[in-house]
């Protein structure tokens, strides 16, 4: 494979999320054999199933999206000790109408920034859940529960050099297993 094609998906809707900073840093250090992509989803109407036949225009780019992806990462923010409403909102779009699955068989990696202690470990834990209904071989190990501190990123956006080498070291891991699962 010449090219890898990943899907990024950022569970806050927040600009200055913590968990979209960490997204636009990891895009930056993606190897040039590695393709990055954020997938929208704010725009995403509430998933209701009357709409299956006829799905919104924002599902089907959500879907052609994740489609076109060779594996996905989710960057999940951590509410009330899960993910967010808007990220299951957009997996349930993109695993309906039942059978039509866009995730099955993409292979997912699971991170995320909070400022607890724990970062968002029980929230990656319910989404880990959730994947592996949905068939998505999902990177078990590095673990990146991540605290955000204020050394966590340096003023340009990039990942400090305290925090490089781990995230780095995580993306590789995770690039080797998507190219493991569509060799």
């Amino acid at each position: 494979m010449s090219q890898i094609h990943i899907a990024v998906i950022v569970g806050s809707l927040r600009q200055e999320s913590f968990n979209r900073k960490l997204a636009n840093a990891m895009i930056k250090m993606a190897p040039e054999d590695a393709v990055f992509t954020q997938i929208q989803i704010s725009d995403l109407p509430l998933y209701n199933q009357d709409d299956d036949t006829n799905q919104p225009d924002s599902v089907k780019r959500l879907k052609a999206e994740i489609l076109a992806s060779h594996g996905i990462i989710f960057i999940t923010p951590e509410y009330n000790r899960s993910i967010s409403g808007s990220l299951k909102n957009a997996i349930d779009h993109a695993s309906r109408p039942y059978g039509q699955s866009a995730w099955a068989g993409k292979p997912a990696g699971v991170l995320g920034v909070s400022v607890g202690a724990i970062g968002t470990a029980l929230a990656q834990q319910h989404l880990r859940n959730i994947l592996a209904y949905l068939d998505m071989p999902t990177l078990s190990q590095p673990e990146a529960f991540i605290e955000a501190k204020f050394s966590l990123f340096d003023a340009d956006g990039n990942m400090s050099e305290e925090s490089n080498e781990f995230i780095q070291s995580w993306l590789n891991h995770y690039l080797a297993w998507v190219r493991k699962h569509t060799a």
